[in-house]
């Protein structure tokens, strides 16, 4: 469902810059550090909002990178002391720093199954 309220907000989004550009349609001057050029406003304004648009999702896709290397580790981790405790190791007793890490561990995991296509 949330990811249904994320793909309505991005389409009203989109409806409301398309309006706005579409009002804004004079020329404007660019000014750049090399020169100054004339640019339609409407290019300008949706050029823009592409480039914020790429940014954020390649952040996206950076930060799930992240989530699921140590997701792997953690697995790797868990699979290595459940091996231990084959031989009779104790495991030693978890403390608030520990469950912090492994609640945020699972609420990543829940969340990057809540935003996977269905």
């Amino acid at each position: 469902m949330r990811i249904q309220w994320t793909l309505f907000a991005a389409l009203v989004f989109a409806l409301l810059t398309a309006i706005f550009a579409i009002v804004n349609v004079e020329p404007v001057q660019v000014n750049l550090l090399f020169g100054t050029f004339d640019v339609p406003l409407i290019l300008l304004i949706l050029g823009c909002t592409l480039l914020g648009a790429l940014i954020v999702g390649s952040y996206g896709v950076y930060a799930q990178y992240r989530i699921r290397r140590k997701v792997k580790e953690l697995e790797a981790k868990v699979a290595q002391l459940e091996a231990a405790s084959e031989h009779d190791y104790a495991f030693p007793e978890p403390t608030d720093v520990h469950l912090l890490e492994i609640e945020d561990v699972l609420a990543d995991k829940r969340s990057s199954k809540d935003s996977k296509p269905e």
